[in-house]
């Protein structure tokens, strides 16, 4: 007889889960002491214990990575990011599934990075029942500030996206996109630094 999976493995799976399960509530809460502790450092010239707390908060991180406080996120252990990253103030990533980021990639204040969904119907989402998809945004990529990515977006390498977009489909590399809906505006000059 198959196992039953777990909410949690239903969530990393981009399966119906039940949000409010034990394992996830806890899950949440040891991720807000750790935030607690990223967006309360008392001395700002000491990066050190910064670099240790995202240590036990993000699923991975490359070299040079930098993350200004405030800083939200619902599990931190779904976010990969590659080197040479900066996140600007007040950035909110709903990690229920995971978000990816290449090297080199940059994000204006107030991103929000979204992937769970909620069903359309109102009695099925009133039983707290949501579904999450993944995000994957490439190399050499300049996310602009207040710019919101919704659930199951790919992003390509060399690409930038104009402050207060909002992208609700995917992005091809070596673009410049903007708006709300956010589209393409213009290809840019292919200039890979690193091949996914």
């Amino acid at each position: 007889m198959e196992k039953e999976k777990t909410e949690k493995e239903k969530m990393m799976n981009g399966e119906y889960y039940d949000s409010n399960e034990i394992q996830l509530l806890t899950d949440r809460r040891n991720c807000k002491k750790i935030l607690y502790k990223l967006n309360h450092h008392e001395d700002i010239d000491d990066y050190n214990p910064q670099l240790e707390r995202l240590d036990k908060l993000l699923g991975s991180h490359g070299k040079s990575t930098y993350i200004e406080p405030p800083f939200y996120c619902d599990y931190g252990y779904n976010i990969h990011v590659g080197d040479n990253f900066y996140c600007n103030f007040n950035c909110c990533f709903l990690d229920g599934a995971k978000i990816e980021f290449g090297d080199n990639c940059f994000l204006g204040p107030n991103v929000q990075i979204y992937t769970p969904n909620h069903p359309i119907d109102y009695e099925e989402r009133a039983t707290s029942l949501e579904y999450c998809l993944k995000i994957k945004i490439g190399n050499d990529v300049w996310i602009g500030g207040n710019t919101t990515i919704v659930p199951g977006i790919t992003i390509g390498d060399n690409v930038v996206i104009g402050a207060g977009s909002v992208v609700c489909k995917s992005i091809p590399s070596d673009s410049l996109a903007v708006g709300n809906p956010c589209k393409v505006i213009k290809q840019t000059e292919k200039k890979h630094t690193k091949n996914n």
